[in-house]
């Protein structure tokens, strides 16, 4: 488990390997992640905006930015967690992730809250460091 806190909001991340979508002899290798997202803090927040940047073993960048998370823009309250999951596919047997999450606040105080970089890395293969 990975884990990142700003300005009280806290991002955990449980990256697994799925084997039944990989596919090595091509080439694919494909991750899920668990993200909750916590607010500890004495206000809501809304989750607005992700960025990721994704970086495979041979030092090949994907970058993808756009609005929320699943198609959702959660709100969340003081004491309030936030889970979902999502996927990633490499070209490589390991790569890396990190990023933010936009957020703001009910009176438009606007702040990035970091995602922890965490490793991608199949069974069985060498751990790289990235």
């Amino acid at each position: 488990m990975y884990r990142a806190l700003t300005r009280d909001i806290e991002v955990s991340v449980e990256p697994y390997y799925l084997e039944e979508q990989s596919d090595p002899e091509d080439s694919r290798y494909v991750w899920g992640y668990r993200i909750v997202i916590a607010n500890h803090s004495s206000k809501p927040v809304r989750l607005t905006h992700r960025y990721w940047h994704i970086t495979d073993q041979n030092g090949q960048v994907d970058e993808v930015n756009g609005p929320g998370v699943i198609g959702e823009q959660p709100r969340l309250r003081p004491g309030d967690t936030y889970e979902y999951s999502s996927g990633c596919p490499l070209d490589t047997p390991s790569g890396m992730m990190f990023g933010h999450y936009q957020m703001e606040t009910d009176d438009g105080d606007v702040f990035d809250v970091e995602i922890p970089a965490f490793s991608l890395d199949a069974p069985g293969m060498l751990r790289v460091l990235n």
